[in-house]
């Protein structure tokens, strides 16, 4: 192997170790997909990130000590590059200077930020990429979605009644946003526009609500996102709910997105509707049920439902229990009310944060005693 694609070959061992994983192929779709995201100079940088956020001048002592030769002015350049192209992770509050991490490949990561930035041929190398991997499984576990169910604000009219926790009210989500907040196009929606398909739910584009303030800076600067009020947020949720699509923020209390999708073109979603429970997979505390007396037959929910858990028998709208996740559009397309949304007698608390479900991954990827070795490595200051 000639010295250049070594580089990448490291590269694509050191992003296999992150949670998300990438892994090796033999068709060389890995590396040709790295070779679009990174310059060799940028991969040896690359290879120098933790994940734990870190200031310039540590990267670049482990970057020197790698045996780069480089001032800490170029390396400076390098880094601001690489947030460009969404290759690495910035963290500024609060930090008195800016952090970066690595940056993981799949959802949320490298692939995610690509929006408004898609060709032909970078979908080729990736679907390739995808079915070499076998990245896309038939039975997912529960642990391995990045996203979480929460209903729509119209399913609940009352939240009082049903206690909802401030981790299932998208109103309280948004209005609890720790700083400005920044919306994007949806880049399932391109992903299908770029393969010759449409989504057939919606012509809505901008519903990707990115809520972190880091994450939220980080979409605008790189010229995929703008900043939105939070007036401006919950006008794009009316339009939402009123095509039906689901409420998924990222699988936290304290998300820094959430994605408005359907079953047309979401990633996750096109995968969870292929397994027969969808329910089991999903964090949600909600389901839907049907009062026979009042359903009138209309079939506005059959044709609502995104993980298809309505039908009708004998005339009357009947929830399938194993494939309903608790996102109340039926609830609130349904003309006679027939249908309510119930809470679930076990409530089900998503992992406080971001950063604690990203080391839950990789805690269950790795084994207990590895993630202390890791925990132990955070704590001294070496690279994870």
């Amino acid at each position: 192997m000639d010295t250049e694609n070594q580089i990448y070959r490291d590269l694509q061992k050191y992003l296999d170790r992150l949670p998300g994983g990438y892994a090796a192929t033999e068709s060389g779709a890995d590396i040709r997909l790295l070779k679009r995201f990174f310059t060799p100079e940028e991969a040896r940088v690359a290879i120098q990130l933790s994940m734990k956020p870190e200031p310039l001048k540590r990267i670049y002592r482990r970057v020197k000590k790698s045996g780069m030769s480089i001032s800490i002015e170029e390396l400076q350049q390098i880094l601001d590059q690489m947030l460009l192209k969404a290759t690495l992770v910035p963290h500024e509050r609060g930090y008195r200077e800016k952090h970066y991490s690595g940056a993981g490949f799949a959802m949320g990561g490298i692939m995610t930020l690509q929006v408004d930035r898609l060709t032909k041929e970078l979908m080729n190398d990736h679907n390739q990429y995808k079915k070499d991997s076998s990245a896309v499984q038939t039975e997912p576990k529960k642990v391995s979605l990045p996203l979480r169910t929460i209903p729509v604000e119209k399913a609940i009219p009352f939240p009082e009644k049903y206690q909802v926790s401030s981790y299932d009210s998208v109103r309280k989500l948004v209005e609890s946003a720790p700083g400005p907040i920044a919306v994007a196009n949806c880049i399932c929606r391109q992903i299908t526009e770029l393969h010759g398909g449409r989504c057939t739910k919606t012509d809505l584009r901008e519903t990707c609500l990115i809520l972190g303030p880091d994450h939220a800076k980080h979409y605008v600067d790189m010229g995929i996102g703008r900043y939105i009020t939070k007036q401006e947020t919950f006008d794009i949720l009316d339009k939402v709910q009123e095509a039906g699509l689901v409420l998924q923020p990222e699988n936290s209390q304290r998300p820094e997105a959430i994605c408005c999708c359907c079953g047309d073109c979401c990633v996750v979603f096109k995968m969870v509707k292929q397994y027969p429970r969808p329910a089991d997979l999903y964090i949600s505390n909600f389901y839907s049920e049907v009062d026979p007396k009042l359903c009138t037959g209309c079939e506005i929910c059959v044709e609502r439902c995104q993980p298809e858990a309505m039908t009708m028998v004998n005339g009357v709208a009947l929830v399938n229990l194993d494939r309903c996740i608790g996102c109340g559009n039926c609830v609130a397309i349904c003309p006679v009310n027939a249908v309510q949304l119930k809470k679930k007698e076990k409530e089900l608390v998503p992992i406080k944060s971001k950063e604690a479900s990203v080391m839950k991954k990789l805690s269950e990827k790795v084994g207990k005693w590895n993630m202390l070795k890791i925990r132990m490595k955070m704590l001294l200051g070496l690279k994870v």
